[in-house]
């Protein structure tokens, strides 16, 4: 048993286990459910109905943990509801389109008042009776309104509490704290710290002055009726990422997993360094099975998804402040717009568009892709619609695609959809920069071609964009094409360009700090050179995004381990944008021209299997 498991069975070893049956409780026992595993799944489900009981054990019917001794986790929180809540929404939303994600997105709007703690499952409704009592004995002193003040610093952002009302709160805390000790010996930690609401926490310093200016939007008078809620989460999972699946996946192997789109997915940051490229292991909040499944099936979700709201308790009824109407508009907050890519914009700053490589053939057929579609004597046939219908002529050994693989029949359209969709939005390319690697020359050249400018910009392949080394499975630097070759492939290649780091000058298996510091000297070499006005598009690798765009908005590099995992989740043709605040002398990210590009996958298929045969 691994240690922190260790640690969440002594938590609950030695507590007395007093046994209460409810009207929930019954009907589940009548069904042949044993107590403790009827009482798991109430709780689990936050003690509705039977109906919601009863799924939850069937779907965990083969839950290893089904009859693990570890309760659920809860939390106090106090929470806005009306005009407030939909501002505040609003402000979740906008931030994050403008600033990216911070910690505070993980939760929805709200006022810690309890920090988590266990509870039996037994002793649950002993909980919601504590939260009952309560509420009716704060409920005639509770004010009216909560006095709030924005606060800011590089690293917070959020409303403090006023230091009278403040005190209420931690008075109805600690009541709470009292009544669960007593009625369902729980320990339960009530907050004595300063009483806030936090909108944004552990963001980028550069970003502060963009959500002071959202968060003054925000009116902290608009009415509101406020509610105590009691959340639940599963106390195994608190460090794990969690993940929502967009797909439905149907396990080809034994050890994969079977997840529905919609489905929440806990994936173990640390657990996935031996884990195949595309890849993660994890497991289903919906069935609490553990497998593989593929890592483009999903897409991140905020730690607070799979909580459970048990109960509620409403201080101040809601027709003392408003009345909202069905068809009410919500509030709209700033909106955001990128001159480089406005229609009616005259002035066109310069950006910087970094993206990485379509479909290569290898992601789809394997390492031993050339194998499959070389005949006897050596010469290319395709052997699968999804392979290329030719391959570029070269000097060298044909076996030199093997380490510099060219893009798949999906990687080509998917390179062209995406200058398509580029050439809608009116993106002036002015200058394309690729790393030397034959699948983004392949992409910037039908990029180009889906943005009608591959008969007026030329491409310029530049050494030092290659991805870290040290990722390549050959241990060396692989036998790129050559200009002339490229060229006589019809790929429209800038013969006169030079690059800023020669090819002989990558080293092999180089250190993270190498690539790095290579990485910020060509990007900047890059924009030096280039006009300053309009998108200088750079066709690179998963790696490329960070290692191009921090440098150049003033961010320092990630931890190398922090960067692979970051890496990892990003797709073909995965992009981020910067945009030149020449005025200010700086650059800023902002959001990509295009949304990105989703779509399942498609497997072989061989038309006698199942079909003729038996």
């Amino acid at each position: 048993m691994a240690v922190a498991e260790t640690q969440l069975y002594a938590k609950v070893s030695n507590k007395h286990r007093n046994k209460s049956t409810s009207s929930l409780l019954e009907p589940l026992l009548a069904k042949g459910f044993p107590a403790h595993i009827a009482q798991k799944a109430l709780a689990a489900t936050g003690q509705k109905t039977t109906e919601d009981a009863a799924k939850w054990l069937h779907s965990h019917c083969n839950d290893p943990s089904l009859d693990d001794p570890i309760p659920q986790e809860y939390a106090l929180y106090l929470c806005p509801t009306g005009h407030l809540h939909n501002y505040l929404q609003e402000f979740w939303k906008e931030s994050k389109n403008q600033c990216g994600k911070n910690r505070a997105h993980e939760i929805f709007p709200h006022i810690t008042l309890c920090d988590f703690f266990t509870c039996e499952d037994q002793k649950v409704e002993l909980l919601y009776e504590a939260l009952n009592r309560v509420g009716e004995r704060f409920s005639q002193c509770f004010p009216p309104f909560l006095s709030l003040s924005l606060h800011s610093s590089t690293s917070y952002l959020g409303f403090f509490v006023g230091d009278s009302h403040a005190n209420i709160l931690k008075e109805f805390a600690m009541a709470f704290s009292a009544e669960a000790s007593a009625l369902a010996d729980c320990h339960v930690k009530p907050c004595q710290k300063q009483v806030h609401l936090t909108l944004a926490h552990r963001f980028y310093p550069h970003h502060q002055k963009t959500l002071e200016q959202l968060a003054k939007s925000i009116n902290p008078g608009e009415a509101c009726q406020w509610v105590a809620a009691l959340y639940s989460r599963d106390m195994r999972f608190v460090h794990y990422q969690t993940l929502r699946a967009v797909f439905q996946y149907k396990p080809q192997n034994i050890d994969e997993l079977m997840i529905n789109s919609g489905d929440f997915i806990y994936v173990d940051p640390t657990q996935q360094s031996d884990v195949s490229e595309g890849w993660v292991i994890g497991t289903s909040h919906r069935t609490g099975c553990r497998g593989f499944l593929p890592e483009n099936y999903t897409e991140r979700a905020n730690e607070s998804d799979t909580w459970v709201n048990h109960r509620e308790y409403a201080f101040v009824p809601a027709s003392r402040f408003f009345t909202q109407t069905e068809n009410e508009p919500s509030v709209k907050l700033n909106g955001e717009i990128n001159p480089v890519m406005s229609r009616n914009n005259t002035t066109l700053r310069r950006g910087l568009l970094v993206m990485r490589h379509g479909e290569r053939v290898d992601q789809v057929f394997g390492k031993s892709w050339l194998q499959q579609c070389l005949t006897a004597d050596g010469k290319y046939y395709r052997a699968d619609l999804n392979f290329p219908s030719i391959l570029p002529k070269r000097r060298d050994s044909m076996k030199h695609f093997e380490y510099d693989p060219p893009l798949s029949c999906c990687g080509i359209f998917q390179s062209r959809l995406i200058g398509e969709a580029l050439l809608e939005q009116e993106v002036a390319v002015s200058s394309v920069y690729s790393s030397p690697a034959l699948r983004c020359i392949q992409t910037a050249q039908h990029i180009l071609e889906g943005l009608k400018l591959d008969r007026k910009v030329k491409i310029r392949v530049e050494p030092g964009l290659f991805e870290w080394t040290k990722w390549e499975a050959s241990r060396l630097i692989p036998n790129f094409m050559t200009v002339t070759e490229l060229t006589e492939a019809s790929y429209k290649i800038d013969t006169s360009y030079r690059g800023n780091f020669p090819l002989s000058s990558l080293v092999p298996s180089e250190t993270y700090e190498e690539y790095v510091s290579r990485s910020s000297t060509v990007i900047k070499q890059i924009v030096t050179a280039c006009p300053s006005k309009g998108v200088i598009l750079i066709v690179g690798h998963g790696s490329s995004l960070a290692s191009f765009t921090r440098p150049l908005v003033g961010l320092p590099a990630r931890e190398s381990s922090d960067f692979a995992q970051a890496v990892r989740k990003i797709p073909s043709l995965g992009m981020c944008f910067c945009e030149e605040l020449k005025e200010e002398n700086k650059w800023q990210m902002v959001n990509p021209p295009v949304k990105t590009l989703t779509h399942g996958a498609n497997a072989a298929f061989n038309w006698r299997n199942g079909i003729l045969d038996d």
